[in-house]
């Protein structure tokens, strides 16, 4: 596959901090890269360094080959970026805001509006075209901001929190869009605290804190580095202490939680789990309204890598 994006040894220092510290990885054509981490792991400065907002104190930063500077347009026009904030102008109705950000790309009129209507249909805006934005709803206006990031089909997408604060419907219409882009050849990075986002969306995820790269892979690898082999949970049962304590004493248990009539065991290993839970609540005569078992997800990974969860 082709290098999009490569960084090597990429050091940030502000004063005796290091946001980022000797950060290696590549980005590859036409894939959906998860950048995740907690608060303060180093992904926006990393962001701003790969896009030349910030100078960094060591490394290297290639894009599309090409050593990347402040300067260096023929690659910045290729690139859209969507931060977290909103940045639209309160004072251009959706169509003119999203004409206005592809005309910095697109001098030609007509290629313009074809762009235009692209995006308007890729962010589901058609209908509100002539809307202003403090008339548009929270979820509305950040697909607006994304359609004035992506207008000038950039063949290289950042993604910061898109989907945050938006009502069901918009975070459909989003993930679907951000699908169609990539089936469109876009290479995306994504950062997100929407765990189920990166399962459905990302190729490959990376997974920082304190500047390092702790974990990465596919969904699947990243999931096989967890302890935890299984995961079963029971809905609707009413337990006392010695039943708990009978459960946790079970050859392959590794934790247990148990509130609000939900109890959740966890497995580090071993076959036929579930199965021995429901024969002992069989025995037992403990009734329950519903059982089921799951591989680890990818929460129960960053959790276990960097014991914090992904919104802290």
């Amino acid at each position: 596959m082709k290098k999009i994006i490569e960084v090597k040894n990429l050091t940030k220092e502000y004063k005796s901090l290091k946001a980022v510290d000797d950060l290696s990885f590549d980005v590859y054509e036409g894939e959906i890269l998860g950048l995740l981490g907690p608060n303060g792991s180093g992904k926006s400065t990393t962001i701003n360094t790969i896009l030349s907002l910030l100078n960094f104190s060591k490394g290297s930063i290639k894009i599309m080959g090409k050593e990347m500077t402040p300067d260096l347009y023929e690659v910045k026009k290729e690139i859209g970026v969507v931060f977290q904030e909103v940045a639209v102008f309160e004072e251009l109705n959706v169509y003119d805001n999203i004409d206005y950000f592809c005309g910095l790309y697109i001098s030609d009129r007509k290629l313009r509006k074809e762009y235009i209507q692209d995006a308007l249909e890729l962010v589901g805006l058609e209908e509100f075209q002539k809307y202003m934005p403090k008339q548009l709803s929270g979820g509305l206006l950040r697909r607006l901001n994304i359609a004035c990031g992506i207008a000038h089909k950039p063949k290289i997408i950042f993604l910061d929190e898109p989907t945050v604060a938006v009502d069901p419907q918009s975070r459909n219409n989003i993930i679907e869009g951000i699908r169609t882009l990539r089936d469109r050849g876009a290479t995306i990075v994504y950062t997100t605290h929407y765990m189920e986002e990166v399962e459905m969306l990302c190729d490959r995820i990376i997974i920082l804190d304190k500047g390092h790269i702790i974990a990465e892979g596919t969904l699947d690898e990243l999931k096989s580095l967890a302890k935890i082999e299984e995961k079963v949970t029971v809905e609707g049962i009413v337990l006392n202490n010695k039943c708990l304590e009978e459960i946790n004493s079970f050859k392959n248990v590794q934790d247990m939680k148990y509130g609000a009539d939900i109890l959740v065991v966890t497995y580090k290993k071993g076959k036929n789990n579930l199965l021995e839970l429901i024969d002992y609540l069989k025995d037992a005569k403990l009734q329950y309204d519903k059982i089921f078992s799951e591989r680890p997800t990818l929460n129960d990974v960053f959790l276990e890598l960097t014991g914090k969860d992904l919104r802290d």
